[in-house]
């Protein structure tokens, strides 16, 4: 499912916005974007999903080539292949995708911490790098670059998780897991170095762009059984964020949040996928038999404290 978002014609005094076109994925109910250059043609993949089955142990790449599918009917030139963070919930088509078009790869510096941290929990090889030279890029906060003829800022936005970045590209912004749509709310905090206090103040830095600003969320979980939604703004997100309305302070928020985590399950993919994402995409090297085989971790994450 695709849906493109032409440039914003309220832009205010932004000297160009991008084109954005969506792909909702439904199996972990992410959204993957195409942020375009209208001028010219350059374009940027954020947050791709290669798709997997846990039941049988399957990949596929559907997902991935819908978007290359797109690229190459819209003449669209691949400059980046980016990732906001190393994702809990899906398997990152970075690598593919990087294969496929010769694009830069890049991600947030932070995502060395994560690397430290879960190399130890999957007990990796010493030879596996923990300095992020999986990726081209490794952006640093207030870091800028181009897409075309457009200037694309990154926002360094922990909480969610240690490393987690917001890309601001012209009008729109690409926050993820940091706010979900208004009648949803807000991210989780209790993975592998999140930090809900952190959370608060990212969400007031991004909250803190223009009204206009279009925002488009990583995930939709579809309350009430609505359609799939990803795109709203800085203005609607102040006034009707459920729960920002419900927790409007910094105190308020941190216990809402932590009493809310404490309810939810692990998303069913984490072990899965950090082991793929930490390696920016890359599966596990075949071994003798030519097959390729996850690591799964026993007890891992069961009464564990991350702080």
């Amino acid at each position: 499912m695709s849906i493109e978002a032409p440039p914003h014609s309220g832009a205010g005094t932004r000297t160009a916005a991008p084109h954005v076109a969506a792909f909702f994925e439904r199996r972990t109910f992410s959204i993957q974007y195409v942020v375009s250059d209208p001028g010219t043609g350059e374009c940027a993949v954020i947050d791709p999903v290669l798709d997997y089955d846990e039941k049988s142990g399957s990949i596929a790449t559907h997902s991935a080539d819908e978007i290359l599918q797109y690229i190459s009917e819209k003449n669209l030139t691949p400059a980046w292949i980016l990732d906001t963070h190393p994702h809990a919930d899906h398997l990152s088509a970075m690598d593919y995708l990087r294969r496929k078009t010769g694009a830069r790869t890049g991600i947030g510096e932070k995502v060395v911490g994560v690397q430290k941290l879960w190399k130890d929990i999957y007990n990796l090889p010493d030879s596996f790098p923990t300095d992020g030279s999986q990726w081209d890029r490794l952006f640093a906060d207030g870091e800028r670059f181009r897409i075309g003829g457009l200037d694309a800022t990154v926002l360094f936005s922990p909480g969610h998780t240690l490393a987690s970045i917001t890309y601001v590209v012209g009008d729109a912004a690409f926050v993820h897991d940091t706010l979900l749509m208004p009648d949803y709310g807000t991210a989780r905090c209790d993975f592998p170095g999140g930090d809900a206090s952190q959370l608060w103040h990212t969400m007031q830095r991004i909250l803190a762009l223009p009204d206009d600003t279009r925002l488009f969320m990583g995930h939709d979980y579809m309350p009430g059984g609505r359609a799939p939604a990803w795109e709203s703004t800085v203005a609607e997100q102040r006034a009707r964020n459920v729960h920002l309305v419900q927790a409007p302070s910094e105190e308020r928020f941190v216990e809402f949040r932590k009493a809310r985590d404490a309810t939810l399950p692990m998303p069913k993919l984490i072990l899965h996928a950090l082991q793929v994402n930490i390696a920016a995409g890359r599966l596990p090297e075949p071994e003798g038999n030519g097959r390729r085989y996850l690591k799964i971790p026993l007890d891992a994450l069961s009464g564990v404290r991350w702080d």
